[in-house]
């Protein structure tokens, strides 16, 4: 009995192997979607943003990442910046919209307002809520006007 039981084990060692490295990383976000911050924008000035649903393609996993900069001409140049970046790291990317930033550092303020033409108007309130975590200590209004 013994000997069969070896055997048996001997014959799923192979399938085992197999196995447990899928098993091990079930259920476990990838690295870059982990390590993607949930805010990125430019420290001062006034600039377009984009509110951006990220998806782990393994695990399923959504969270949304603000991004915004001055050098953007288009908010559609910032989104295709995103998508260079995770490109290949198992983190799919998705604009739900966009509007203008006017981050002011000297008096910590930070203002949401506008819409993409191209995105549509972002959630305001979810940016906000973001940018509320990176920056605790800053007055942070948002407003569907002006674009």
């Amino acid at each position: 009995m013994f000997v069969a039981r070896s055997l048996t084990l001997l014959k799923l060692q192979p399938v085992a192997a197999f196995f447990l490295p899928l098993i091990a990383h079930c259920g476990m976000s990838s690295e870059a979607f982990v390590n993607l911050p949930e805010v990125d924008i430019d420290p001062d000035g006034r600039f377009k943003y984009i509110l951006i649903r990220a998806t782990d393609t393994k695990t399923k996993e959504k969270k949304m990442i603000v991004r915004g900069y001055k050098w953007a001409a288009f908010h559609a140049d910032i989104f295709e910046d995103v998508e260079k970046k995770v490109h290949g790291t198992g983190v799919d990317v998705w604009c739900v919209g966009g509007g203008r930033i006017l981050h002011t550092s000297q008096d910590k303020k930070l203002a949401v307002f506008g819409y993409s033409q191209g995105y549509g108007k972002a959630d305001h309130t979810i940016s906000v809520g973001l940018l509320k975590k990176v920056y605790p200590d800053y007055t942070i209004t948002c407003s569907d006007e002006g674009y």
